[in-house]
């Protein structure tokens, strides 16, 4: 089956740290921009960071620098790291393959993307 497999995921500190993973299952991301998502119970899904299949990186803008997107092409995985995190940083963080970036970055319906994963939960409280 064909899929993107996040991980990385967990209980963190406010100010704390994690690096989420996406894995491709049965592909490989080579040919693919990358995209980075979160949503939030009861709130509309956000576009964080995107990658460009030759490393071009973007990042929402109320991100602030926390947040470094990048991809290990060598080991066909995508990360996220995340830095200074807060508790509205709490959701379910997805990640989506497309070999069109655009659609990454000005964001389109889930169904419209290439590859889109089922997520790894982040929770950030003390």
């Amino acid at each position: 089956q064909l899929q993107l497999v996040e991980s990385g995921g967990g209980l963190v500190q406010p100010g704390g740290s994690l690096r989420l993973s996406c894995a491709p299952s049965g592909f490989t991301l080579d040919n693919y921009a990358i995209g980075w998502f979160r949503q939030a119970p009861g709130k509309e899904r956000e576009g964080l960071a995107s990658i460009s299949s030759d490393g071009n990186t973007y990042y929402a803008d109320f991100l602030k620098g926390r947040f470094t997107i990048s991809r290990d092409n060598a080991k066909g995985m995508v990360y996220l790291q995340m830095n200074s995190l807060k508790p509205e940083d709490t959701a379910v963080y997805h990640c989506a393959a497309d070999r069109r970036l655009e659609i990454l970055r000005l964001g389109a319906p889930i169904d419209e993307y290439d590859y889109y994963g089922q997520g790894t939960q982040v929770t950030v409280s003390s």
